[in-house]
């Protein structure tokens, strides 16, 4: 009985150590969240009442801190006091109450670089749990009713690996209803070249919503999926014809839908800075993700390494 040879599993090198190497070093820098120049105190709002103490960059900063270190709030002030110290800042630290006040609408700036040809978008959901147990629980006595869940949905530019868009959810809304919100946080002069998702995607307003954006969708059709009629359609009838002549795994191959891992290496990295929310109201929740994604942008900015295939090994 003859066995099908398995595919040859490439391997890749990496050509830009030294600067990669100084860019992880940086990520445990406490200087690169840091700027002593930074405006730590709120402008004038010209409005009637009382204006806030500190800036939204001050509010940004210690949530930044917080969920860096997997710290609480009043904890991640003490951490706030000793570095404005050390750095010979006499400056005053936001208390809990005020942090917990301002995270229900903090505007979080989250920093990016545009793509110099066009943005590919990569689009995936994940659960992040804020409710429940931990694992070793659930496995030794079982889960309870509690455990809730937020739903997490990304975009990632394919070339630079930054974050470009965030959404959370409930956990009941799909996927594919959230992708005209991602889109609408593209600025309308970027010009978006692919958006690729997985088969969750697979519905019209999906379409619709893409085509109008000028992007190309790359989403793999369902295994029944028949043609239908319409410009909108156009790329996902060239892909269920691809796919009954030649096969998926072709297709794929053809399409880059490959590229698609990328964004779920991300949602690792976005987990690793925590399986679970510490907020409880959901818009502080939203808030503490928005966070998570400017720092994860910032570690991008610091350095990425730069891979190139060598010879396959089976």
């Amino acid at each position: 009985m003859s066995s099908t040879p398995a595919a040859p599993k490439h391997r890749y090198r990496t050509t830009n150590w030294s600067h990669y190497n100084a860019a992880l070093k940086a990520r445990g820098s406490l200087t690169v969240w840091f700027d002593k120049n930074m405006s730590w105190f709120a402008a004038a709002s010209g409005k009637r009442g009382r204006s806030p103490t500190f800036s939204d960059a001050a509010i940004q900063f210690c949530l930044t801190i917080k969920n860096l270190f997997g710290q609480a709030l009043r904890q991640a002030t003490g951490l706030v006091q000793s570095l404005l110290n050390l750095s010979g800042l006499h400056w005053p630290v936001p208390d809990y109450s005020t942090l917990c006040r301002r995270q229900l609408g903090l505007n979080v700036q989250v920093p990016y670089q545009r793509s110099a040809a066009g943005l590919h978008l990569l689009v995936d959901s994940t659960g992040i749990k804020f409710l429940g147990e931990g694992e070793w629980k659930r496995k030794k006595h079982g889960a309870q009713s509690r455990r809730q869940w937020r739903k997490l949905h990304i975009g990632i530019d394919a070339q630079t690996m930054q974050l470009r868009a965030i959404c959370v959810t409930s956990n009941n809304v799909s996927d594919a209803a959230v992708v005209p919100d991602l889109l609408a946080q593209v600025p309308e002069n970027e010009a978006i070249a692919s958006f690729t998702g997985d088969g969750a995607y697979d519905t019209q307003p999906v379409y619709e919503a893409v085509m109008q954006r000028g992007a190309i969708p790359i989403v793999p059709p369902r295994k029944n999926a028949r043609m239908r009629k319409g410009a909108m359609f156009a790329y996902r009838n060239d892909a269920i014809g691809a796919c009954r002549r030649l096969g998926r795994g072709i297709w794929k191959i053809w399409s880059d839908y490959h590229r698609r891992s990328l964004v779920e290496t991300k949602m690792n990295c976005i987990k690793r800075l925590g399986e679970r929310v510490m907020a409880r109201t959901f818009e502080r929740q939203v808030t503490e993700l928005h966070v998570r994604v400017a720092l994860l942008n910032r570690f991008t900015q610091l350095g990425r390494p730069a891979t190139v295939p060598v010879a396959a090994m089976t």
